[in-house]
């Protein structure tokens, strides 16, 4: 999940102009990507226990779903979002299509429902609180968004 995590690996390439990220907030954002990599990936190979059957269990079934659910929202919004405006156009639109027809912060929600879906798979604390991370973090920026 983390080798092919989106937002953080293949969003910045698709991205046409915006506005700089600062050189701070980009190095704090590439700390934090390496360090819950390493604690996710540490926590999944060394301590994390399964039964031979876990593949077939329902959790991470569901959990499965759950990721891929929400990393297709995830991209599916940010597609929406990079196309609202035409190259030079400037000013607010509300986006439209997809989970925006239900939710104004579709993105958050498809990044929150997709590591909330890995947790679930995962079945580890250090998943969990990732996912809790993701929703408080995410969740007050789409409250922000929204108003």
């Amino acid at each position: 999940c983390f080798l092919v995590h989106y937002r953080a690996l293949i969003f910045p390439l698709l991205i046409r102009e915006g506005k700089p990220t600062p050189f701070f907030t980009f190095v704090l954002a590439l700390l934090f990507c390496v360090y819950n990599g390493y604690l996710q990936g540490r926590s999944l190979s060394n301590y994390a226990k399964y039964p031979s059957g876990w593949l077939k269990d329902p959790c991470f079934i569901t959990g499965f779903i759950g990721w891929l659910m929400g990393m297709a929202i995830n991209i599916h919004s940010d597609h929406i979002l990079r196309n609202l405006r035409k190259p030079g156009e400037a000013g607010y639109k509300i986006p439209r299509g997809g989970m925006f027809e239900y939710v104004s912060g579709a993105n958050f929600f498809g990044e929150i429902l997709e590591w909330f879906g890995f947790a679930l798979a995962c079945c580890t604390t250090e998943s969990l609180a990732f996912a809790l991370c993701t929703l408080f973090i995410l969740g007050s920026r789409a409250k922000q968004h929204h108003q």
